[in-house]
């Protein structure tokens, strides 16, 4: 009977469990014994991706999952963990956004994950954020955030980089930065899967379509498009959008601020999506190549790659962005996988980190 090795993983800012249920289903054997993780405990501030998450994640321990301001909770009483996860909210690091850094709203949320790994000491974290990280504030904020996650807990070597989600099977073209983090005193290095769809990403068509979507599936409400929008959609051809498309003079946007790709651009069929969103409002939804109208949030949770069987909780416009805001779980299992991979001493094909720590 093979031996299993588990390592319980704690998660701030958890989510509908992206990151989660791709940690929960990795799985690595080496030598007669297993290496996976299992869910300990989780957080998040939002009522519905809480529910979400308990729902898919944590059915057996619904009480692991903690609706809860970060900042009321109390980190020295959470059950101690072997691995931990992140995503901290990434609003002033966006591009899109003003990109405040450490001196926004958002920015300063990252220390609570330092206190975590200050207190706990697990054996290993996984932080991620939007690739704007690294330049907001002239990328000082960014060197505060790694020498705080450097220096915390026993210490831990850090592995940045950015990964390309499309790059991974995801048809998604969803560029992240992530950081693996080990303990120092193991002495054990993280080194960055390879990419495992390089020359042949999977497109939006065979992500939608492939099986089909089943017609009593969860979260496949269709959005109540205007004459308008139906209208405008129909002047537009796949990977343009309401700027690039030539326009009727009666249905261009009158807008004088900045002009967002993503408005009212219809995805591609034969090419990985462009990222899906959790924010902003309409004309920012992703839009189907041939129909007139909005991606379901179901055909969004499958860009995403969630499982049809993943069941979001809440209103349309909650689920929405429960899953723009997510890591894809098919990248997280890959990235999980791999951290278990060093563990158990099996080697694997792996690619050099993007970013240079010394520079």
């Amino acid at each position: 009977m093979a031996k299993e090795k588990t390592f319980k993983l704690g998660e701030l800012f958890c989510g509908p469990g992206g990151l989660a249920l791709g940690a929960t289903n990795s799985k690595v054997s080496k030598n007669g014994t297993v290496y996976k993780i299992a869910h300990s405990w989780a957080s998040d501030n939002n009522l519905d991706s809480c529910n979400t998450f308990r729902r898919n994640i944590a059915k057996d321990l619904p009480g692991s999952v903690i609706y809860k301001d970060v900042n009321k909770l109390k980190i020295k009483n959470l059950p101690q963990i072997d691995a931990f996860t992140y995503g901290f909210p990434c609003n002033d690091y966006s591009v899109v956004g003003e990109r405040k850094g450490i001196k926004g709203v958002f920015g300063p949320l990252y220390t609570y994950g330092v206190s975590v790994l200050k207190e706990l000491k697990p054996k290993f974290f996984v932080a991620e954020n939007v690739g704007g990280i690294v330049s907001a504030d002239d990328g000082k904020s960014f060197r505060k955030i790694l020498s705080e996650l450097e220096n915390c807990g026993n210490g831990y070597g850090l592995t940045v980089h950015r990964y390309k989600a499309e790059e991974y099977g995801v048809p998604q073209m969803r560029h992240r930065i992530i950081i693996v983090g080990i303990d120092k005193k193991l002495n054990l290095k993280f080194k960055v899967p390879a990419p495992t769809s390089f020359n042949n990403p999977k497109s939006a068509r065979e992500a939608i379509e492939t099986p089909p979507i089943p017609k009593n599936v969860a979260n496949n409400e269709l959005t109540k498009q205007s004459k308008t929008v139906i209208e405008r959609l129909k002047h537009i051809k796949p990977w343009e959008n309401a700027w690039t498309a030539k326009l009727p003079e009666h249905l261009k946007l009158n807008v004088k601020s900045a002009k967002l790709s993503q408005i009212y651009r219809r995805i591609h069929p034969d090419k990985p999506s462009y990222t899906i969103t959790g924010s902003g409002g309409g004309g920012t939804h992703g839009y189907h190549w041939k129909e007139p109208r909005a991606l379901t949030n179901r055909e969004r949770a499958r860009l995403q790659t969630f499982p049809d069987s993943f069941v979001f909780e809440g209103s349309k416009e909650s689920v929405r962005k429960q899953i723009g805001m997510a890591v894809p779980p098919l990248l997280s299992k890959i990235i999980f996988e791999a951290v278990l991979k060093t563990f158990s001493g099996t080697s694997y094909k792996n690619v050099p980190a993007n970013f240079n720590l010394t520079i």
